[in-house]
């Protein structure tokens, strides 16, 4: 595990920086306020900037979601309506419903129109390339590079247009380093993974070879080798595109390949991070297999003693379902959290360790508190005013998906927190296996909207009444 002759020490060394200056902090810290009554979420008035047609498309697609049937099975409905309508039927089909809900549009000037709008809504757009590969998936070299393009592209927008006054966009590693070189050996006898705990894997050796240092990794083939030092090349340019001017979060994945993909995260954080957060990493903290409080330290642990800011995005998790399917294939222990409230546990402690660190430097460390759940929200909004955090400190942030959760994007927009909401983008056909992959991830999501479409549809009767009202 990444940096784990440095455990023993860890607890200790932490303490005395996160707790230990407790008693001198407490006299700044400001008096904790009432949290607002509008973060209870139950404000259908939230709905009151979207027009009619919205309204409608949202309460149609949730409807949708809300069947188990559709959302287990959306990909081979895709497939058949294809099959059936051909391309140019099946963009008419889904362009103005699904794609229309969960995706930005395809060109620049069509990402533009929406980004416009979430900017006056008071949202902040996330731009997100709808790329990623799963074991068996590598395409070669040159796919890698065309995902690279792609990347260096989404920099390009993110910077280059006035949406948000502090641009992020999302990467995933596997677009531009194969799933296999992150995977166990166990799993289809590669290395990388495995060989962190077992090999004298330094973050120092990685950014070498971001420089372009030919280096020698132990236990890796010539073909892999290669391979790695071509992957790390491509998030280098990258990184040195986006450093100063738009924050890459890079996401976490399956947690057979996590391990590999932290590291490589702190790689380039200790790179690029010297005077700011601007690549981050993410931490799941839904896998038991993966202690994520214990990781997270590990982390801000690393960053104090490499000396570079340290960026968070938290989330609860996504590959649930596959990941324990996987593991019952291979006769493993499930790796997920048994129940609801251990994630809730979970998550709560990755939050506390992380606000605690912001309110002693918070130009050295931010999160993006990123999840659906509004108790965690709330949670995290009281934190800051306990903390004396600031709304616009630009250190605590909130993301949801585009499309979803609406109610509390709006609701904290409203309140004066930054809020992103993370957005693909693309082709029809380019976007569909995404957003079906992430719909089968997030089923738990998708059938627990109903809090929103009970919203959505109190926001509709009180405009018919009105409507009414006004024809009378």
């Amino acid at each position: 595990m990444l940096c784990s002759n440095l455990r023993p020490a860890l607890h200790h060394l932490l303490s005395r920086r996160l707790v230990g200056t407790s008693t001198s902090r407490t006299a700044a810290v400001k008096r904790p306020e009432i949290l607002s009554v509008s973060l209870a979420f139950e404000d259908p008035s939230a709905f009151r900037v979207k027009s009619l047609g919205e309204l409608l498309r949202a309460l149609c697609v949730f409807r949708l979601c809300s069947f188990p049937v559709l959302v287990n099975n959306c990909g081979k409905l895709m497939t058949a309506a294809h099959t059936i309508l051909g391309r140019k039927g099946f963009s008419l089909l889904l362009r103005p419903t699904v794609y229309a809900q969960f995706v930005a549009g395809e060109n620049e000037t069509e990402i533009s129109q929406s980004m416009g709008k979430m900017s006056l809504l008071g949202l902040r757009p996330m731009l997100a390339v709808p790329i990623e590969e799963d074991l068996g998936e590598s395409t070669g070299e040159k796919r890698y590079d065309d995902n690279m393009a792609a990347m260096l592209e989404c920099v390009r927008m993110s910077h280059s247009n006035a949406w948000s006054k502090d641009p992020m966009m999302q990467l995933k590693i596997t677009a531009l380093l194969s799933p296999e070189l992150c995977n166990k050996l166990f799993v289809l006898k590669v290395k990388l993974t495995t060989l962190i705990g077992q090999q004298p894997y330094d973050i120092s050796l990685l950014v070498r070879a971001m420089d372009g240092e030919m280096i020698t990794f132990p236990g890796l083939e010539e073909k892999e080798a290669a391979h790695f030092l071509c992957g790390l090349q491509r998030l280098n340019k990258i990184a040195e595109a986006s450093v100063s001017k738009v924050r890459v979060l890079v996401d976490a994945e399956y947690t057979y390949m996590n391990p590999a993909l932290t590291l490589v995260t702190m790689a380039l954080m200790k790179k690029f991070n010297k005077d700011g957060a601007w690549i981050w990493n993410t931490y799941h903290v839904s896998s038991v297999k993966q202690d994520s409080r214990a990781l997270l330290l590990e982390g801000l642990h690393l960053s104090q003693a490499e000396g570079f800011c340290f960026g968070v995005k938290l989330v609860r998790g996504a590959y649930m379902d596959k990941e324990r399917k996987l593991a019952e294939k291979e006769c493993r222990v499930d790796p997920i959290h048994p129940s609801w409230e251990e994630t809730n546990k979970s998550y709560n402690g990755c939050l506390d360790v992380m606000m605690d660190a912001i309110a002693q430097k918070p130009d050295r460390y931010r999160i993006i508190v990123a999840t659906h759940n509004e108790e965690s929200v709330r949670r995290a909004a009281k934190r800051m005013e306990e903390l004396g955090i600031e709304k616009d400190g630009g250190s605590v942030c909130f993301g949801q998906l585009l499309g979803m959760c609406d109610h509390v994007s709006l609701t904290l927009a409203k309140e004066g927190y930054p809020v992103y909401k993370s957005v693909p983008y693309g082709s029809v056909e380019d976007t569909l296996p995404y957003l079906v992959r992430r719909a089968q991830e997030n089923r738990t999501v998708l059938q627990g909207i109903r809090k929103e479409r009970d919203l959505l549809r109190q926001e509709l009767r009180h405009r018919l009444r009105r409507s009414m009202r006004g024809g009378s």
